[in-house]
């Protein structure tokens, strides 16, 4: 049997990396380029480092500043509009996963005709894009490296994923040291959302032994340092190996697709605005030992990945992850449900929505129900 396995980013990675940008955009022959950032970025100054290696190269720039948390269709229409006007040849993102989703969203536009809600699902971007230089300011959500952009459609109130390898960023410049300023709570949430992805990708219907080894090697990596990073920020090592599990582990998810963990947390950031990571972590636990009836060795595997002592009683080990990552969450302060300010009147809404959720088609575990995921909220709450 083939395996299909997609990998397309060149990478410039480790300490020092950022300085490799104006070669990086020479080598594309930009002469006109969008550079992509949220208020955060600006206000911790990587905004204004990036610039300066922007204007080395003596390229025009336009900038688009107004990237935010779970970036709605509105808000790609409206970059798209000023990309166009300018008449960009490529963009530079910078930031988190907002930043970078909401560039590969834009990106489409370039190329392909509104609206950008028209290319949610898996394949459905005809003309391939322009470069785009992907720069992390978090170890957490891979979007630098993966096809993968999550938008917010308001008007239908879901979240919502442009699949598609043509979006994938040509260039990535992974520098830790853009991470240093990062806040212990987004450190937390986004290393959180790291670890989701090398699970729920390890267990996938859609796993192959290429993302398996790359999400059991990263899932190694991320448990490791996640809370070294969280303890002492300025840990630039634990932070290096952070991004480097991120990128690994984007490897993995990025073709073998994720599960029930992403659906409801999809659900959650779609009508109330929560983090992505966050709305990971607090139901993470939870799912993996919902997930642990049907793949119970594959739990092992990911036990032993983490330095988890097995026993070799199937049905003691295949609960070890769900039980390790629990006293994560809690050791990291990641917060409940209920401190996220979720009520329970909102289960039964939020549980017919997640049935919807395509990405419930790779979990391990089918036959999903609303009382199985009602269960699932009761226990995150």
């Amino acid at each position: 049997m083939s395996i299909h396995f997609f990998v397309s980013s060149s990478i410039d990675f480790g300490r020092g990396a950022l300085e490799d940008l104006p070669g990086v955009i020479g080598k594309h022959g930009m002469k006109s380029l969008m550079l992509v950032y949220d208020g955060g970025v600006k206000a911790a100054g990587i905004a204004d480092k990036v610039i300066a290696q922007i204007e080395k190269t003596g390229v025009s720039y336009v900038i688009f500043d107004g990237v935010i948390p779970n970036p709605t269709n509105e808000v790609v229409e409206e970059a798209a509009k000023m990309a166009l006007e300018a008449k960009v040849d490529g963009f530079v993102a910078v930031g988190g996963g907002s930043s970078i989703d909401l560039a590969k969203a834009v990106n489409v536009l370039m190329t392909n005709p509104g609206p950008i809600g028209a290319y949610g699902g898996i394949n459905m971007v005809k003309n391939a894009c322009l470069p785009l230089v992907a720069i992390p300011t978090t170890a957490g959500t891979s979007s630098e490296i993966t096809n993968v952009s999550a938008l917010i459609d308001t008007e239908k109130v879901i979240k919502y994923v442009v699949i598609d390898d043509k979006i994938t960023a040509s260039d990535v410049i992974a520098d830790p040291e853009l991470t240093r300023t990062v806040p212990r709570s987004v450190t937390a949430a986004t290393g959180m959302d790291a670890i989701t992805h090398a699970v729920e990708s390890y267990i996938s219907n859609m796993a192959t032994p290429l993302t398996e080894y790359n999400a059991l090697k990263g899932l190694s990596i991320l448990y490791e340092n996640l809370p070294k990073v969280c303890e002492n920020g300025d840990d630039m090592d634990a932070r290096e190996q952070m991004m480097l599990g991120c990128i690994i582990t984007g490897f993995s998810f990025s073709n073998a697709n994720l599960g029930l963990v992403h659906g409801i947390a999809h659900t959650l950031s779609a009508h109330f605005g929560l983090p992505h990571g966050m709305a990971n972590a607090c139901v993470l636990p939870y799912v993996m030992r919902y997930n642990a009836e049907n793949c119970p060795e594959k739990m092992a595997d990911l036990a032993g990945a983490i330095g988890l002592p097995l026993s070799g009683d199937q049905e003691k080990d295949k609960y070890l992850l769900a039980d390790a990552l629990l006293e994560l969450t809690k050791k990291l302060g990641i917060q409940t449900l209920q401190e996220q300010g979720i009520s329970r009147d909102d289960f039964d809404m939020l549980a017919g929505d997640v049935l919807n959720e395509p990405v419930l088609g790779f979990n391990p575990r089918q036959g999903i129900t609303r009382e199985d995921i009602l269960a699932i909220l009761d226990q995150a709450y």
